[in-house]
Parts: C-alpha cells; structure tokens; sequence
C-alpha cells in the first residue's frame, strides 16, 4: 500500500487513475485495484477493463470501470 497526496493506494492501479484521482479529490480515503488482473500495469496480459474500487467511512464503490 502506498500514500499518494493524501490517499492510500493498493494493487496495481494505473497512474492515470491515481492521476485523476488526486485531481478530483473526492471524499474517499483511497482506491484499490484487488488481486493481480492479467492487464493490470506490469502484468503482461490481454487488454480489458480494470475495476477499480473506492474505500470510505460509508462503504465500498467502483470509482473507475476502464
């Protein structure tokens, strides 16, 4: 896990995710990107979409789906 201006990061989250979410800074602690997807960066593996998950004090929510 790391700590990007402010949130936690887990999993291997694209930069433009991170990008994005530190530019729109909504009220989340941080995202996650659970287990290690084939096409997830650094993996070498077929293109598709990435879900990426927000965490908060009000639960659990797909922030991204690309």
């Amino acid at each position: 896990m790391s700590e990007v201006d402010g949130y936690y990061i887990s999993g291997l989250v694209p930069f433009e995710i991170i990008d994005r979410l530190t530019a729109e800074r909504p009220d989340v602690i941080g995202i996650t990107l659970p287990g290690m997807p084939q096409n997830a960066p650094g993996m070498a593996g077929k293109s598709g979409a990435l879900k990426i998950y927000a965490f908060s004090a009000n639960g659990v929510f797909v922030y991204s789906n690309e």
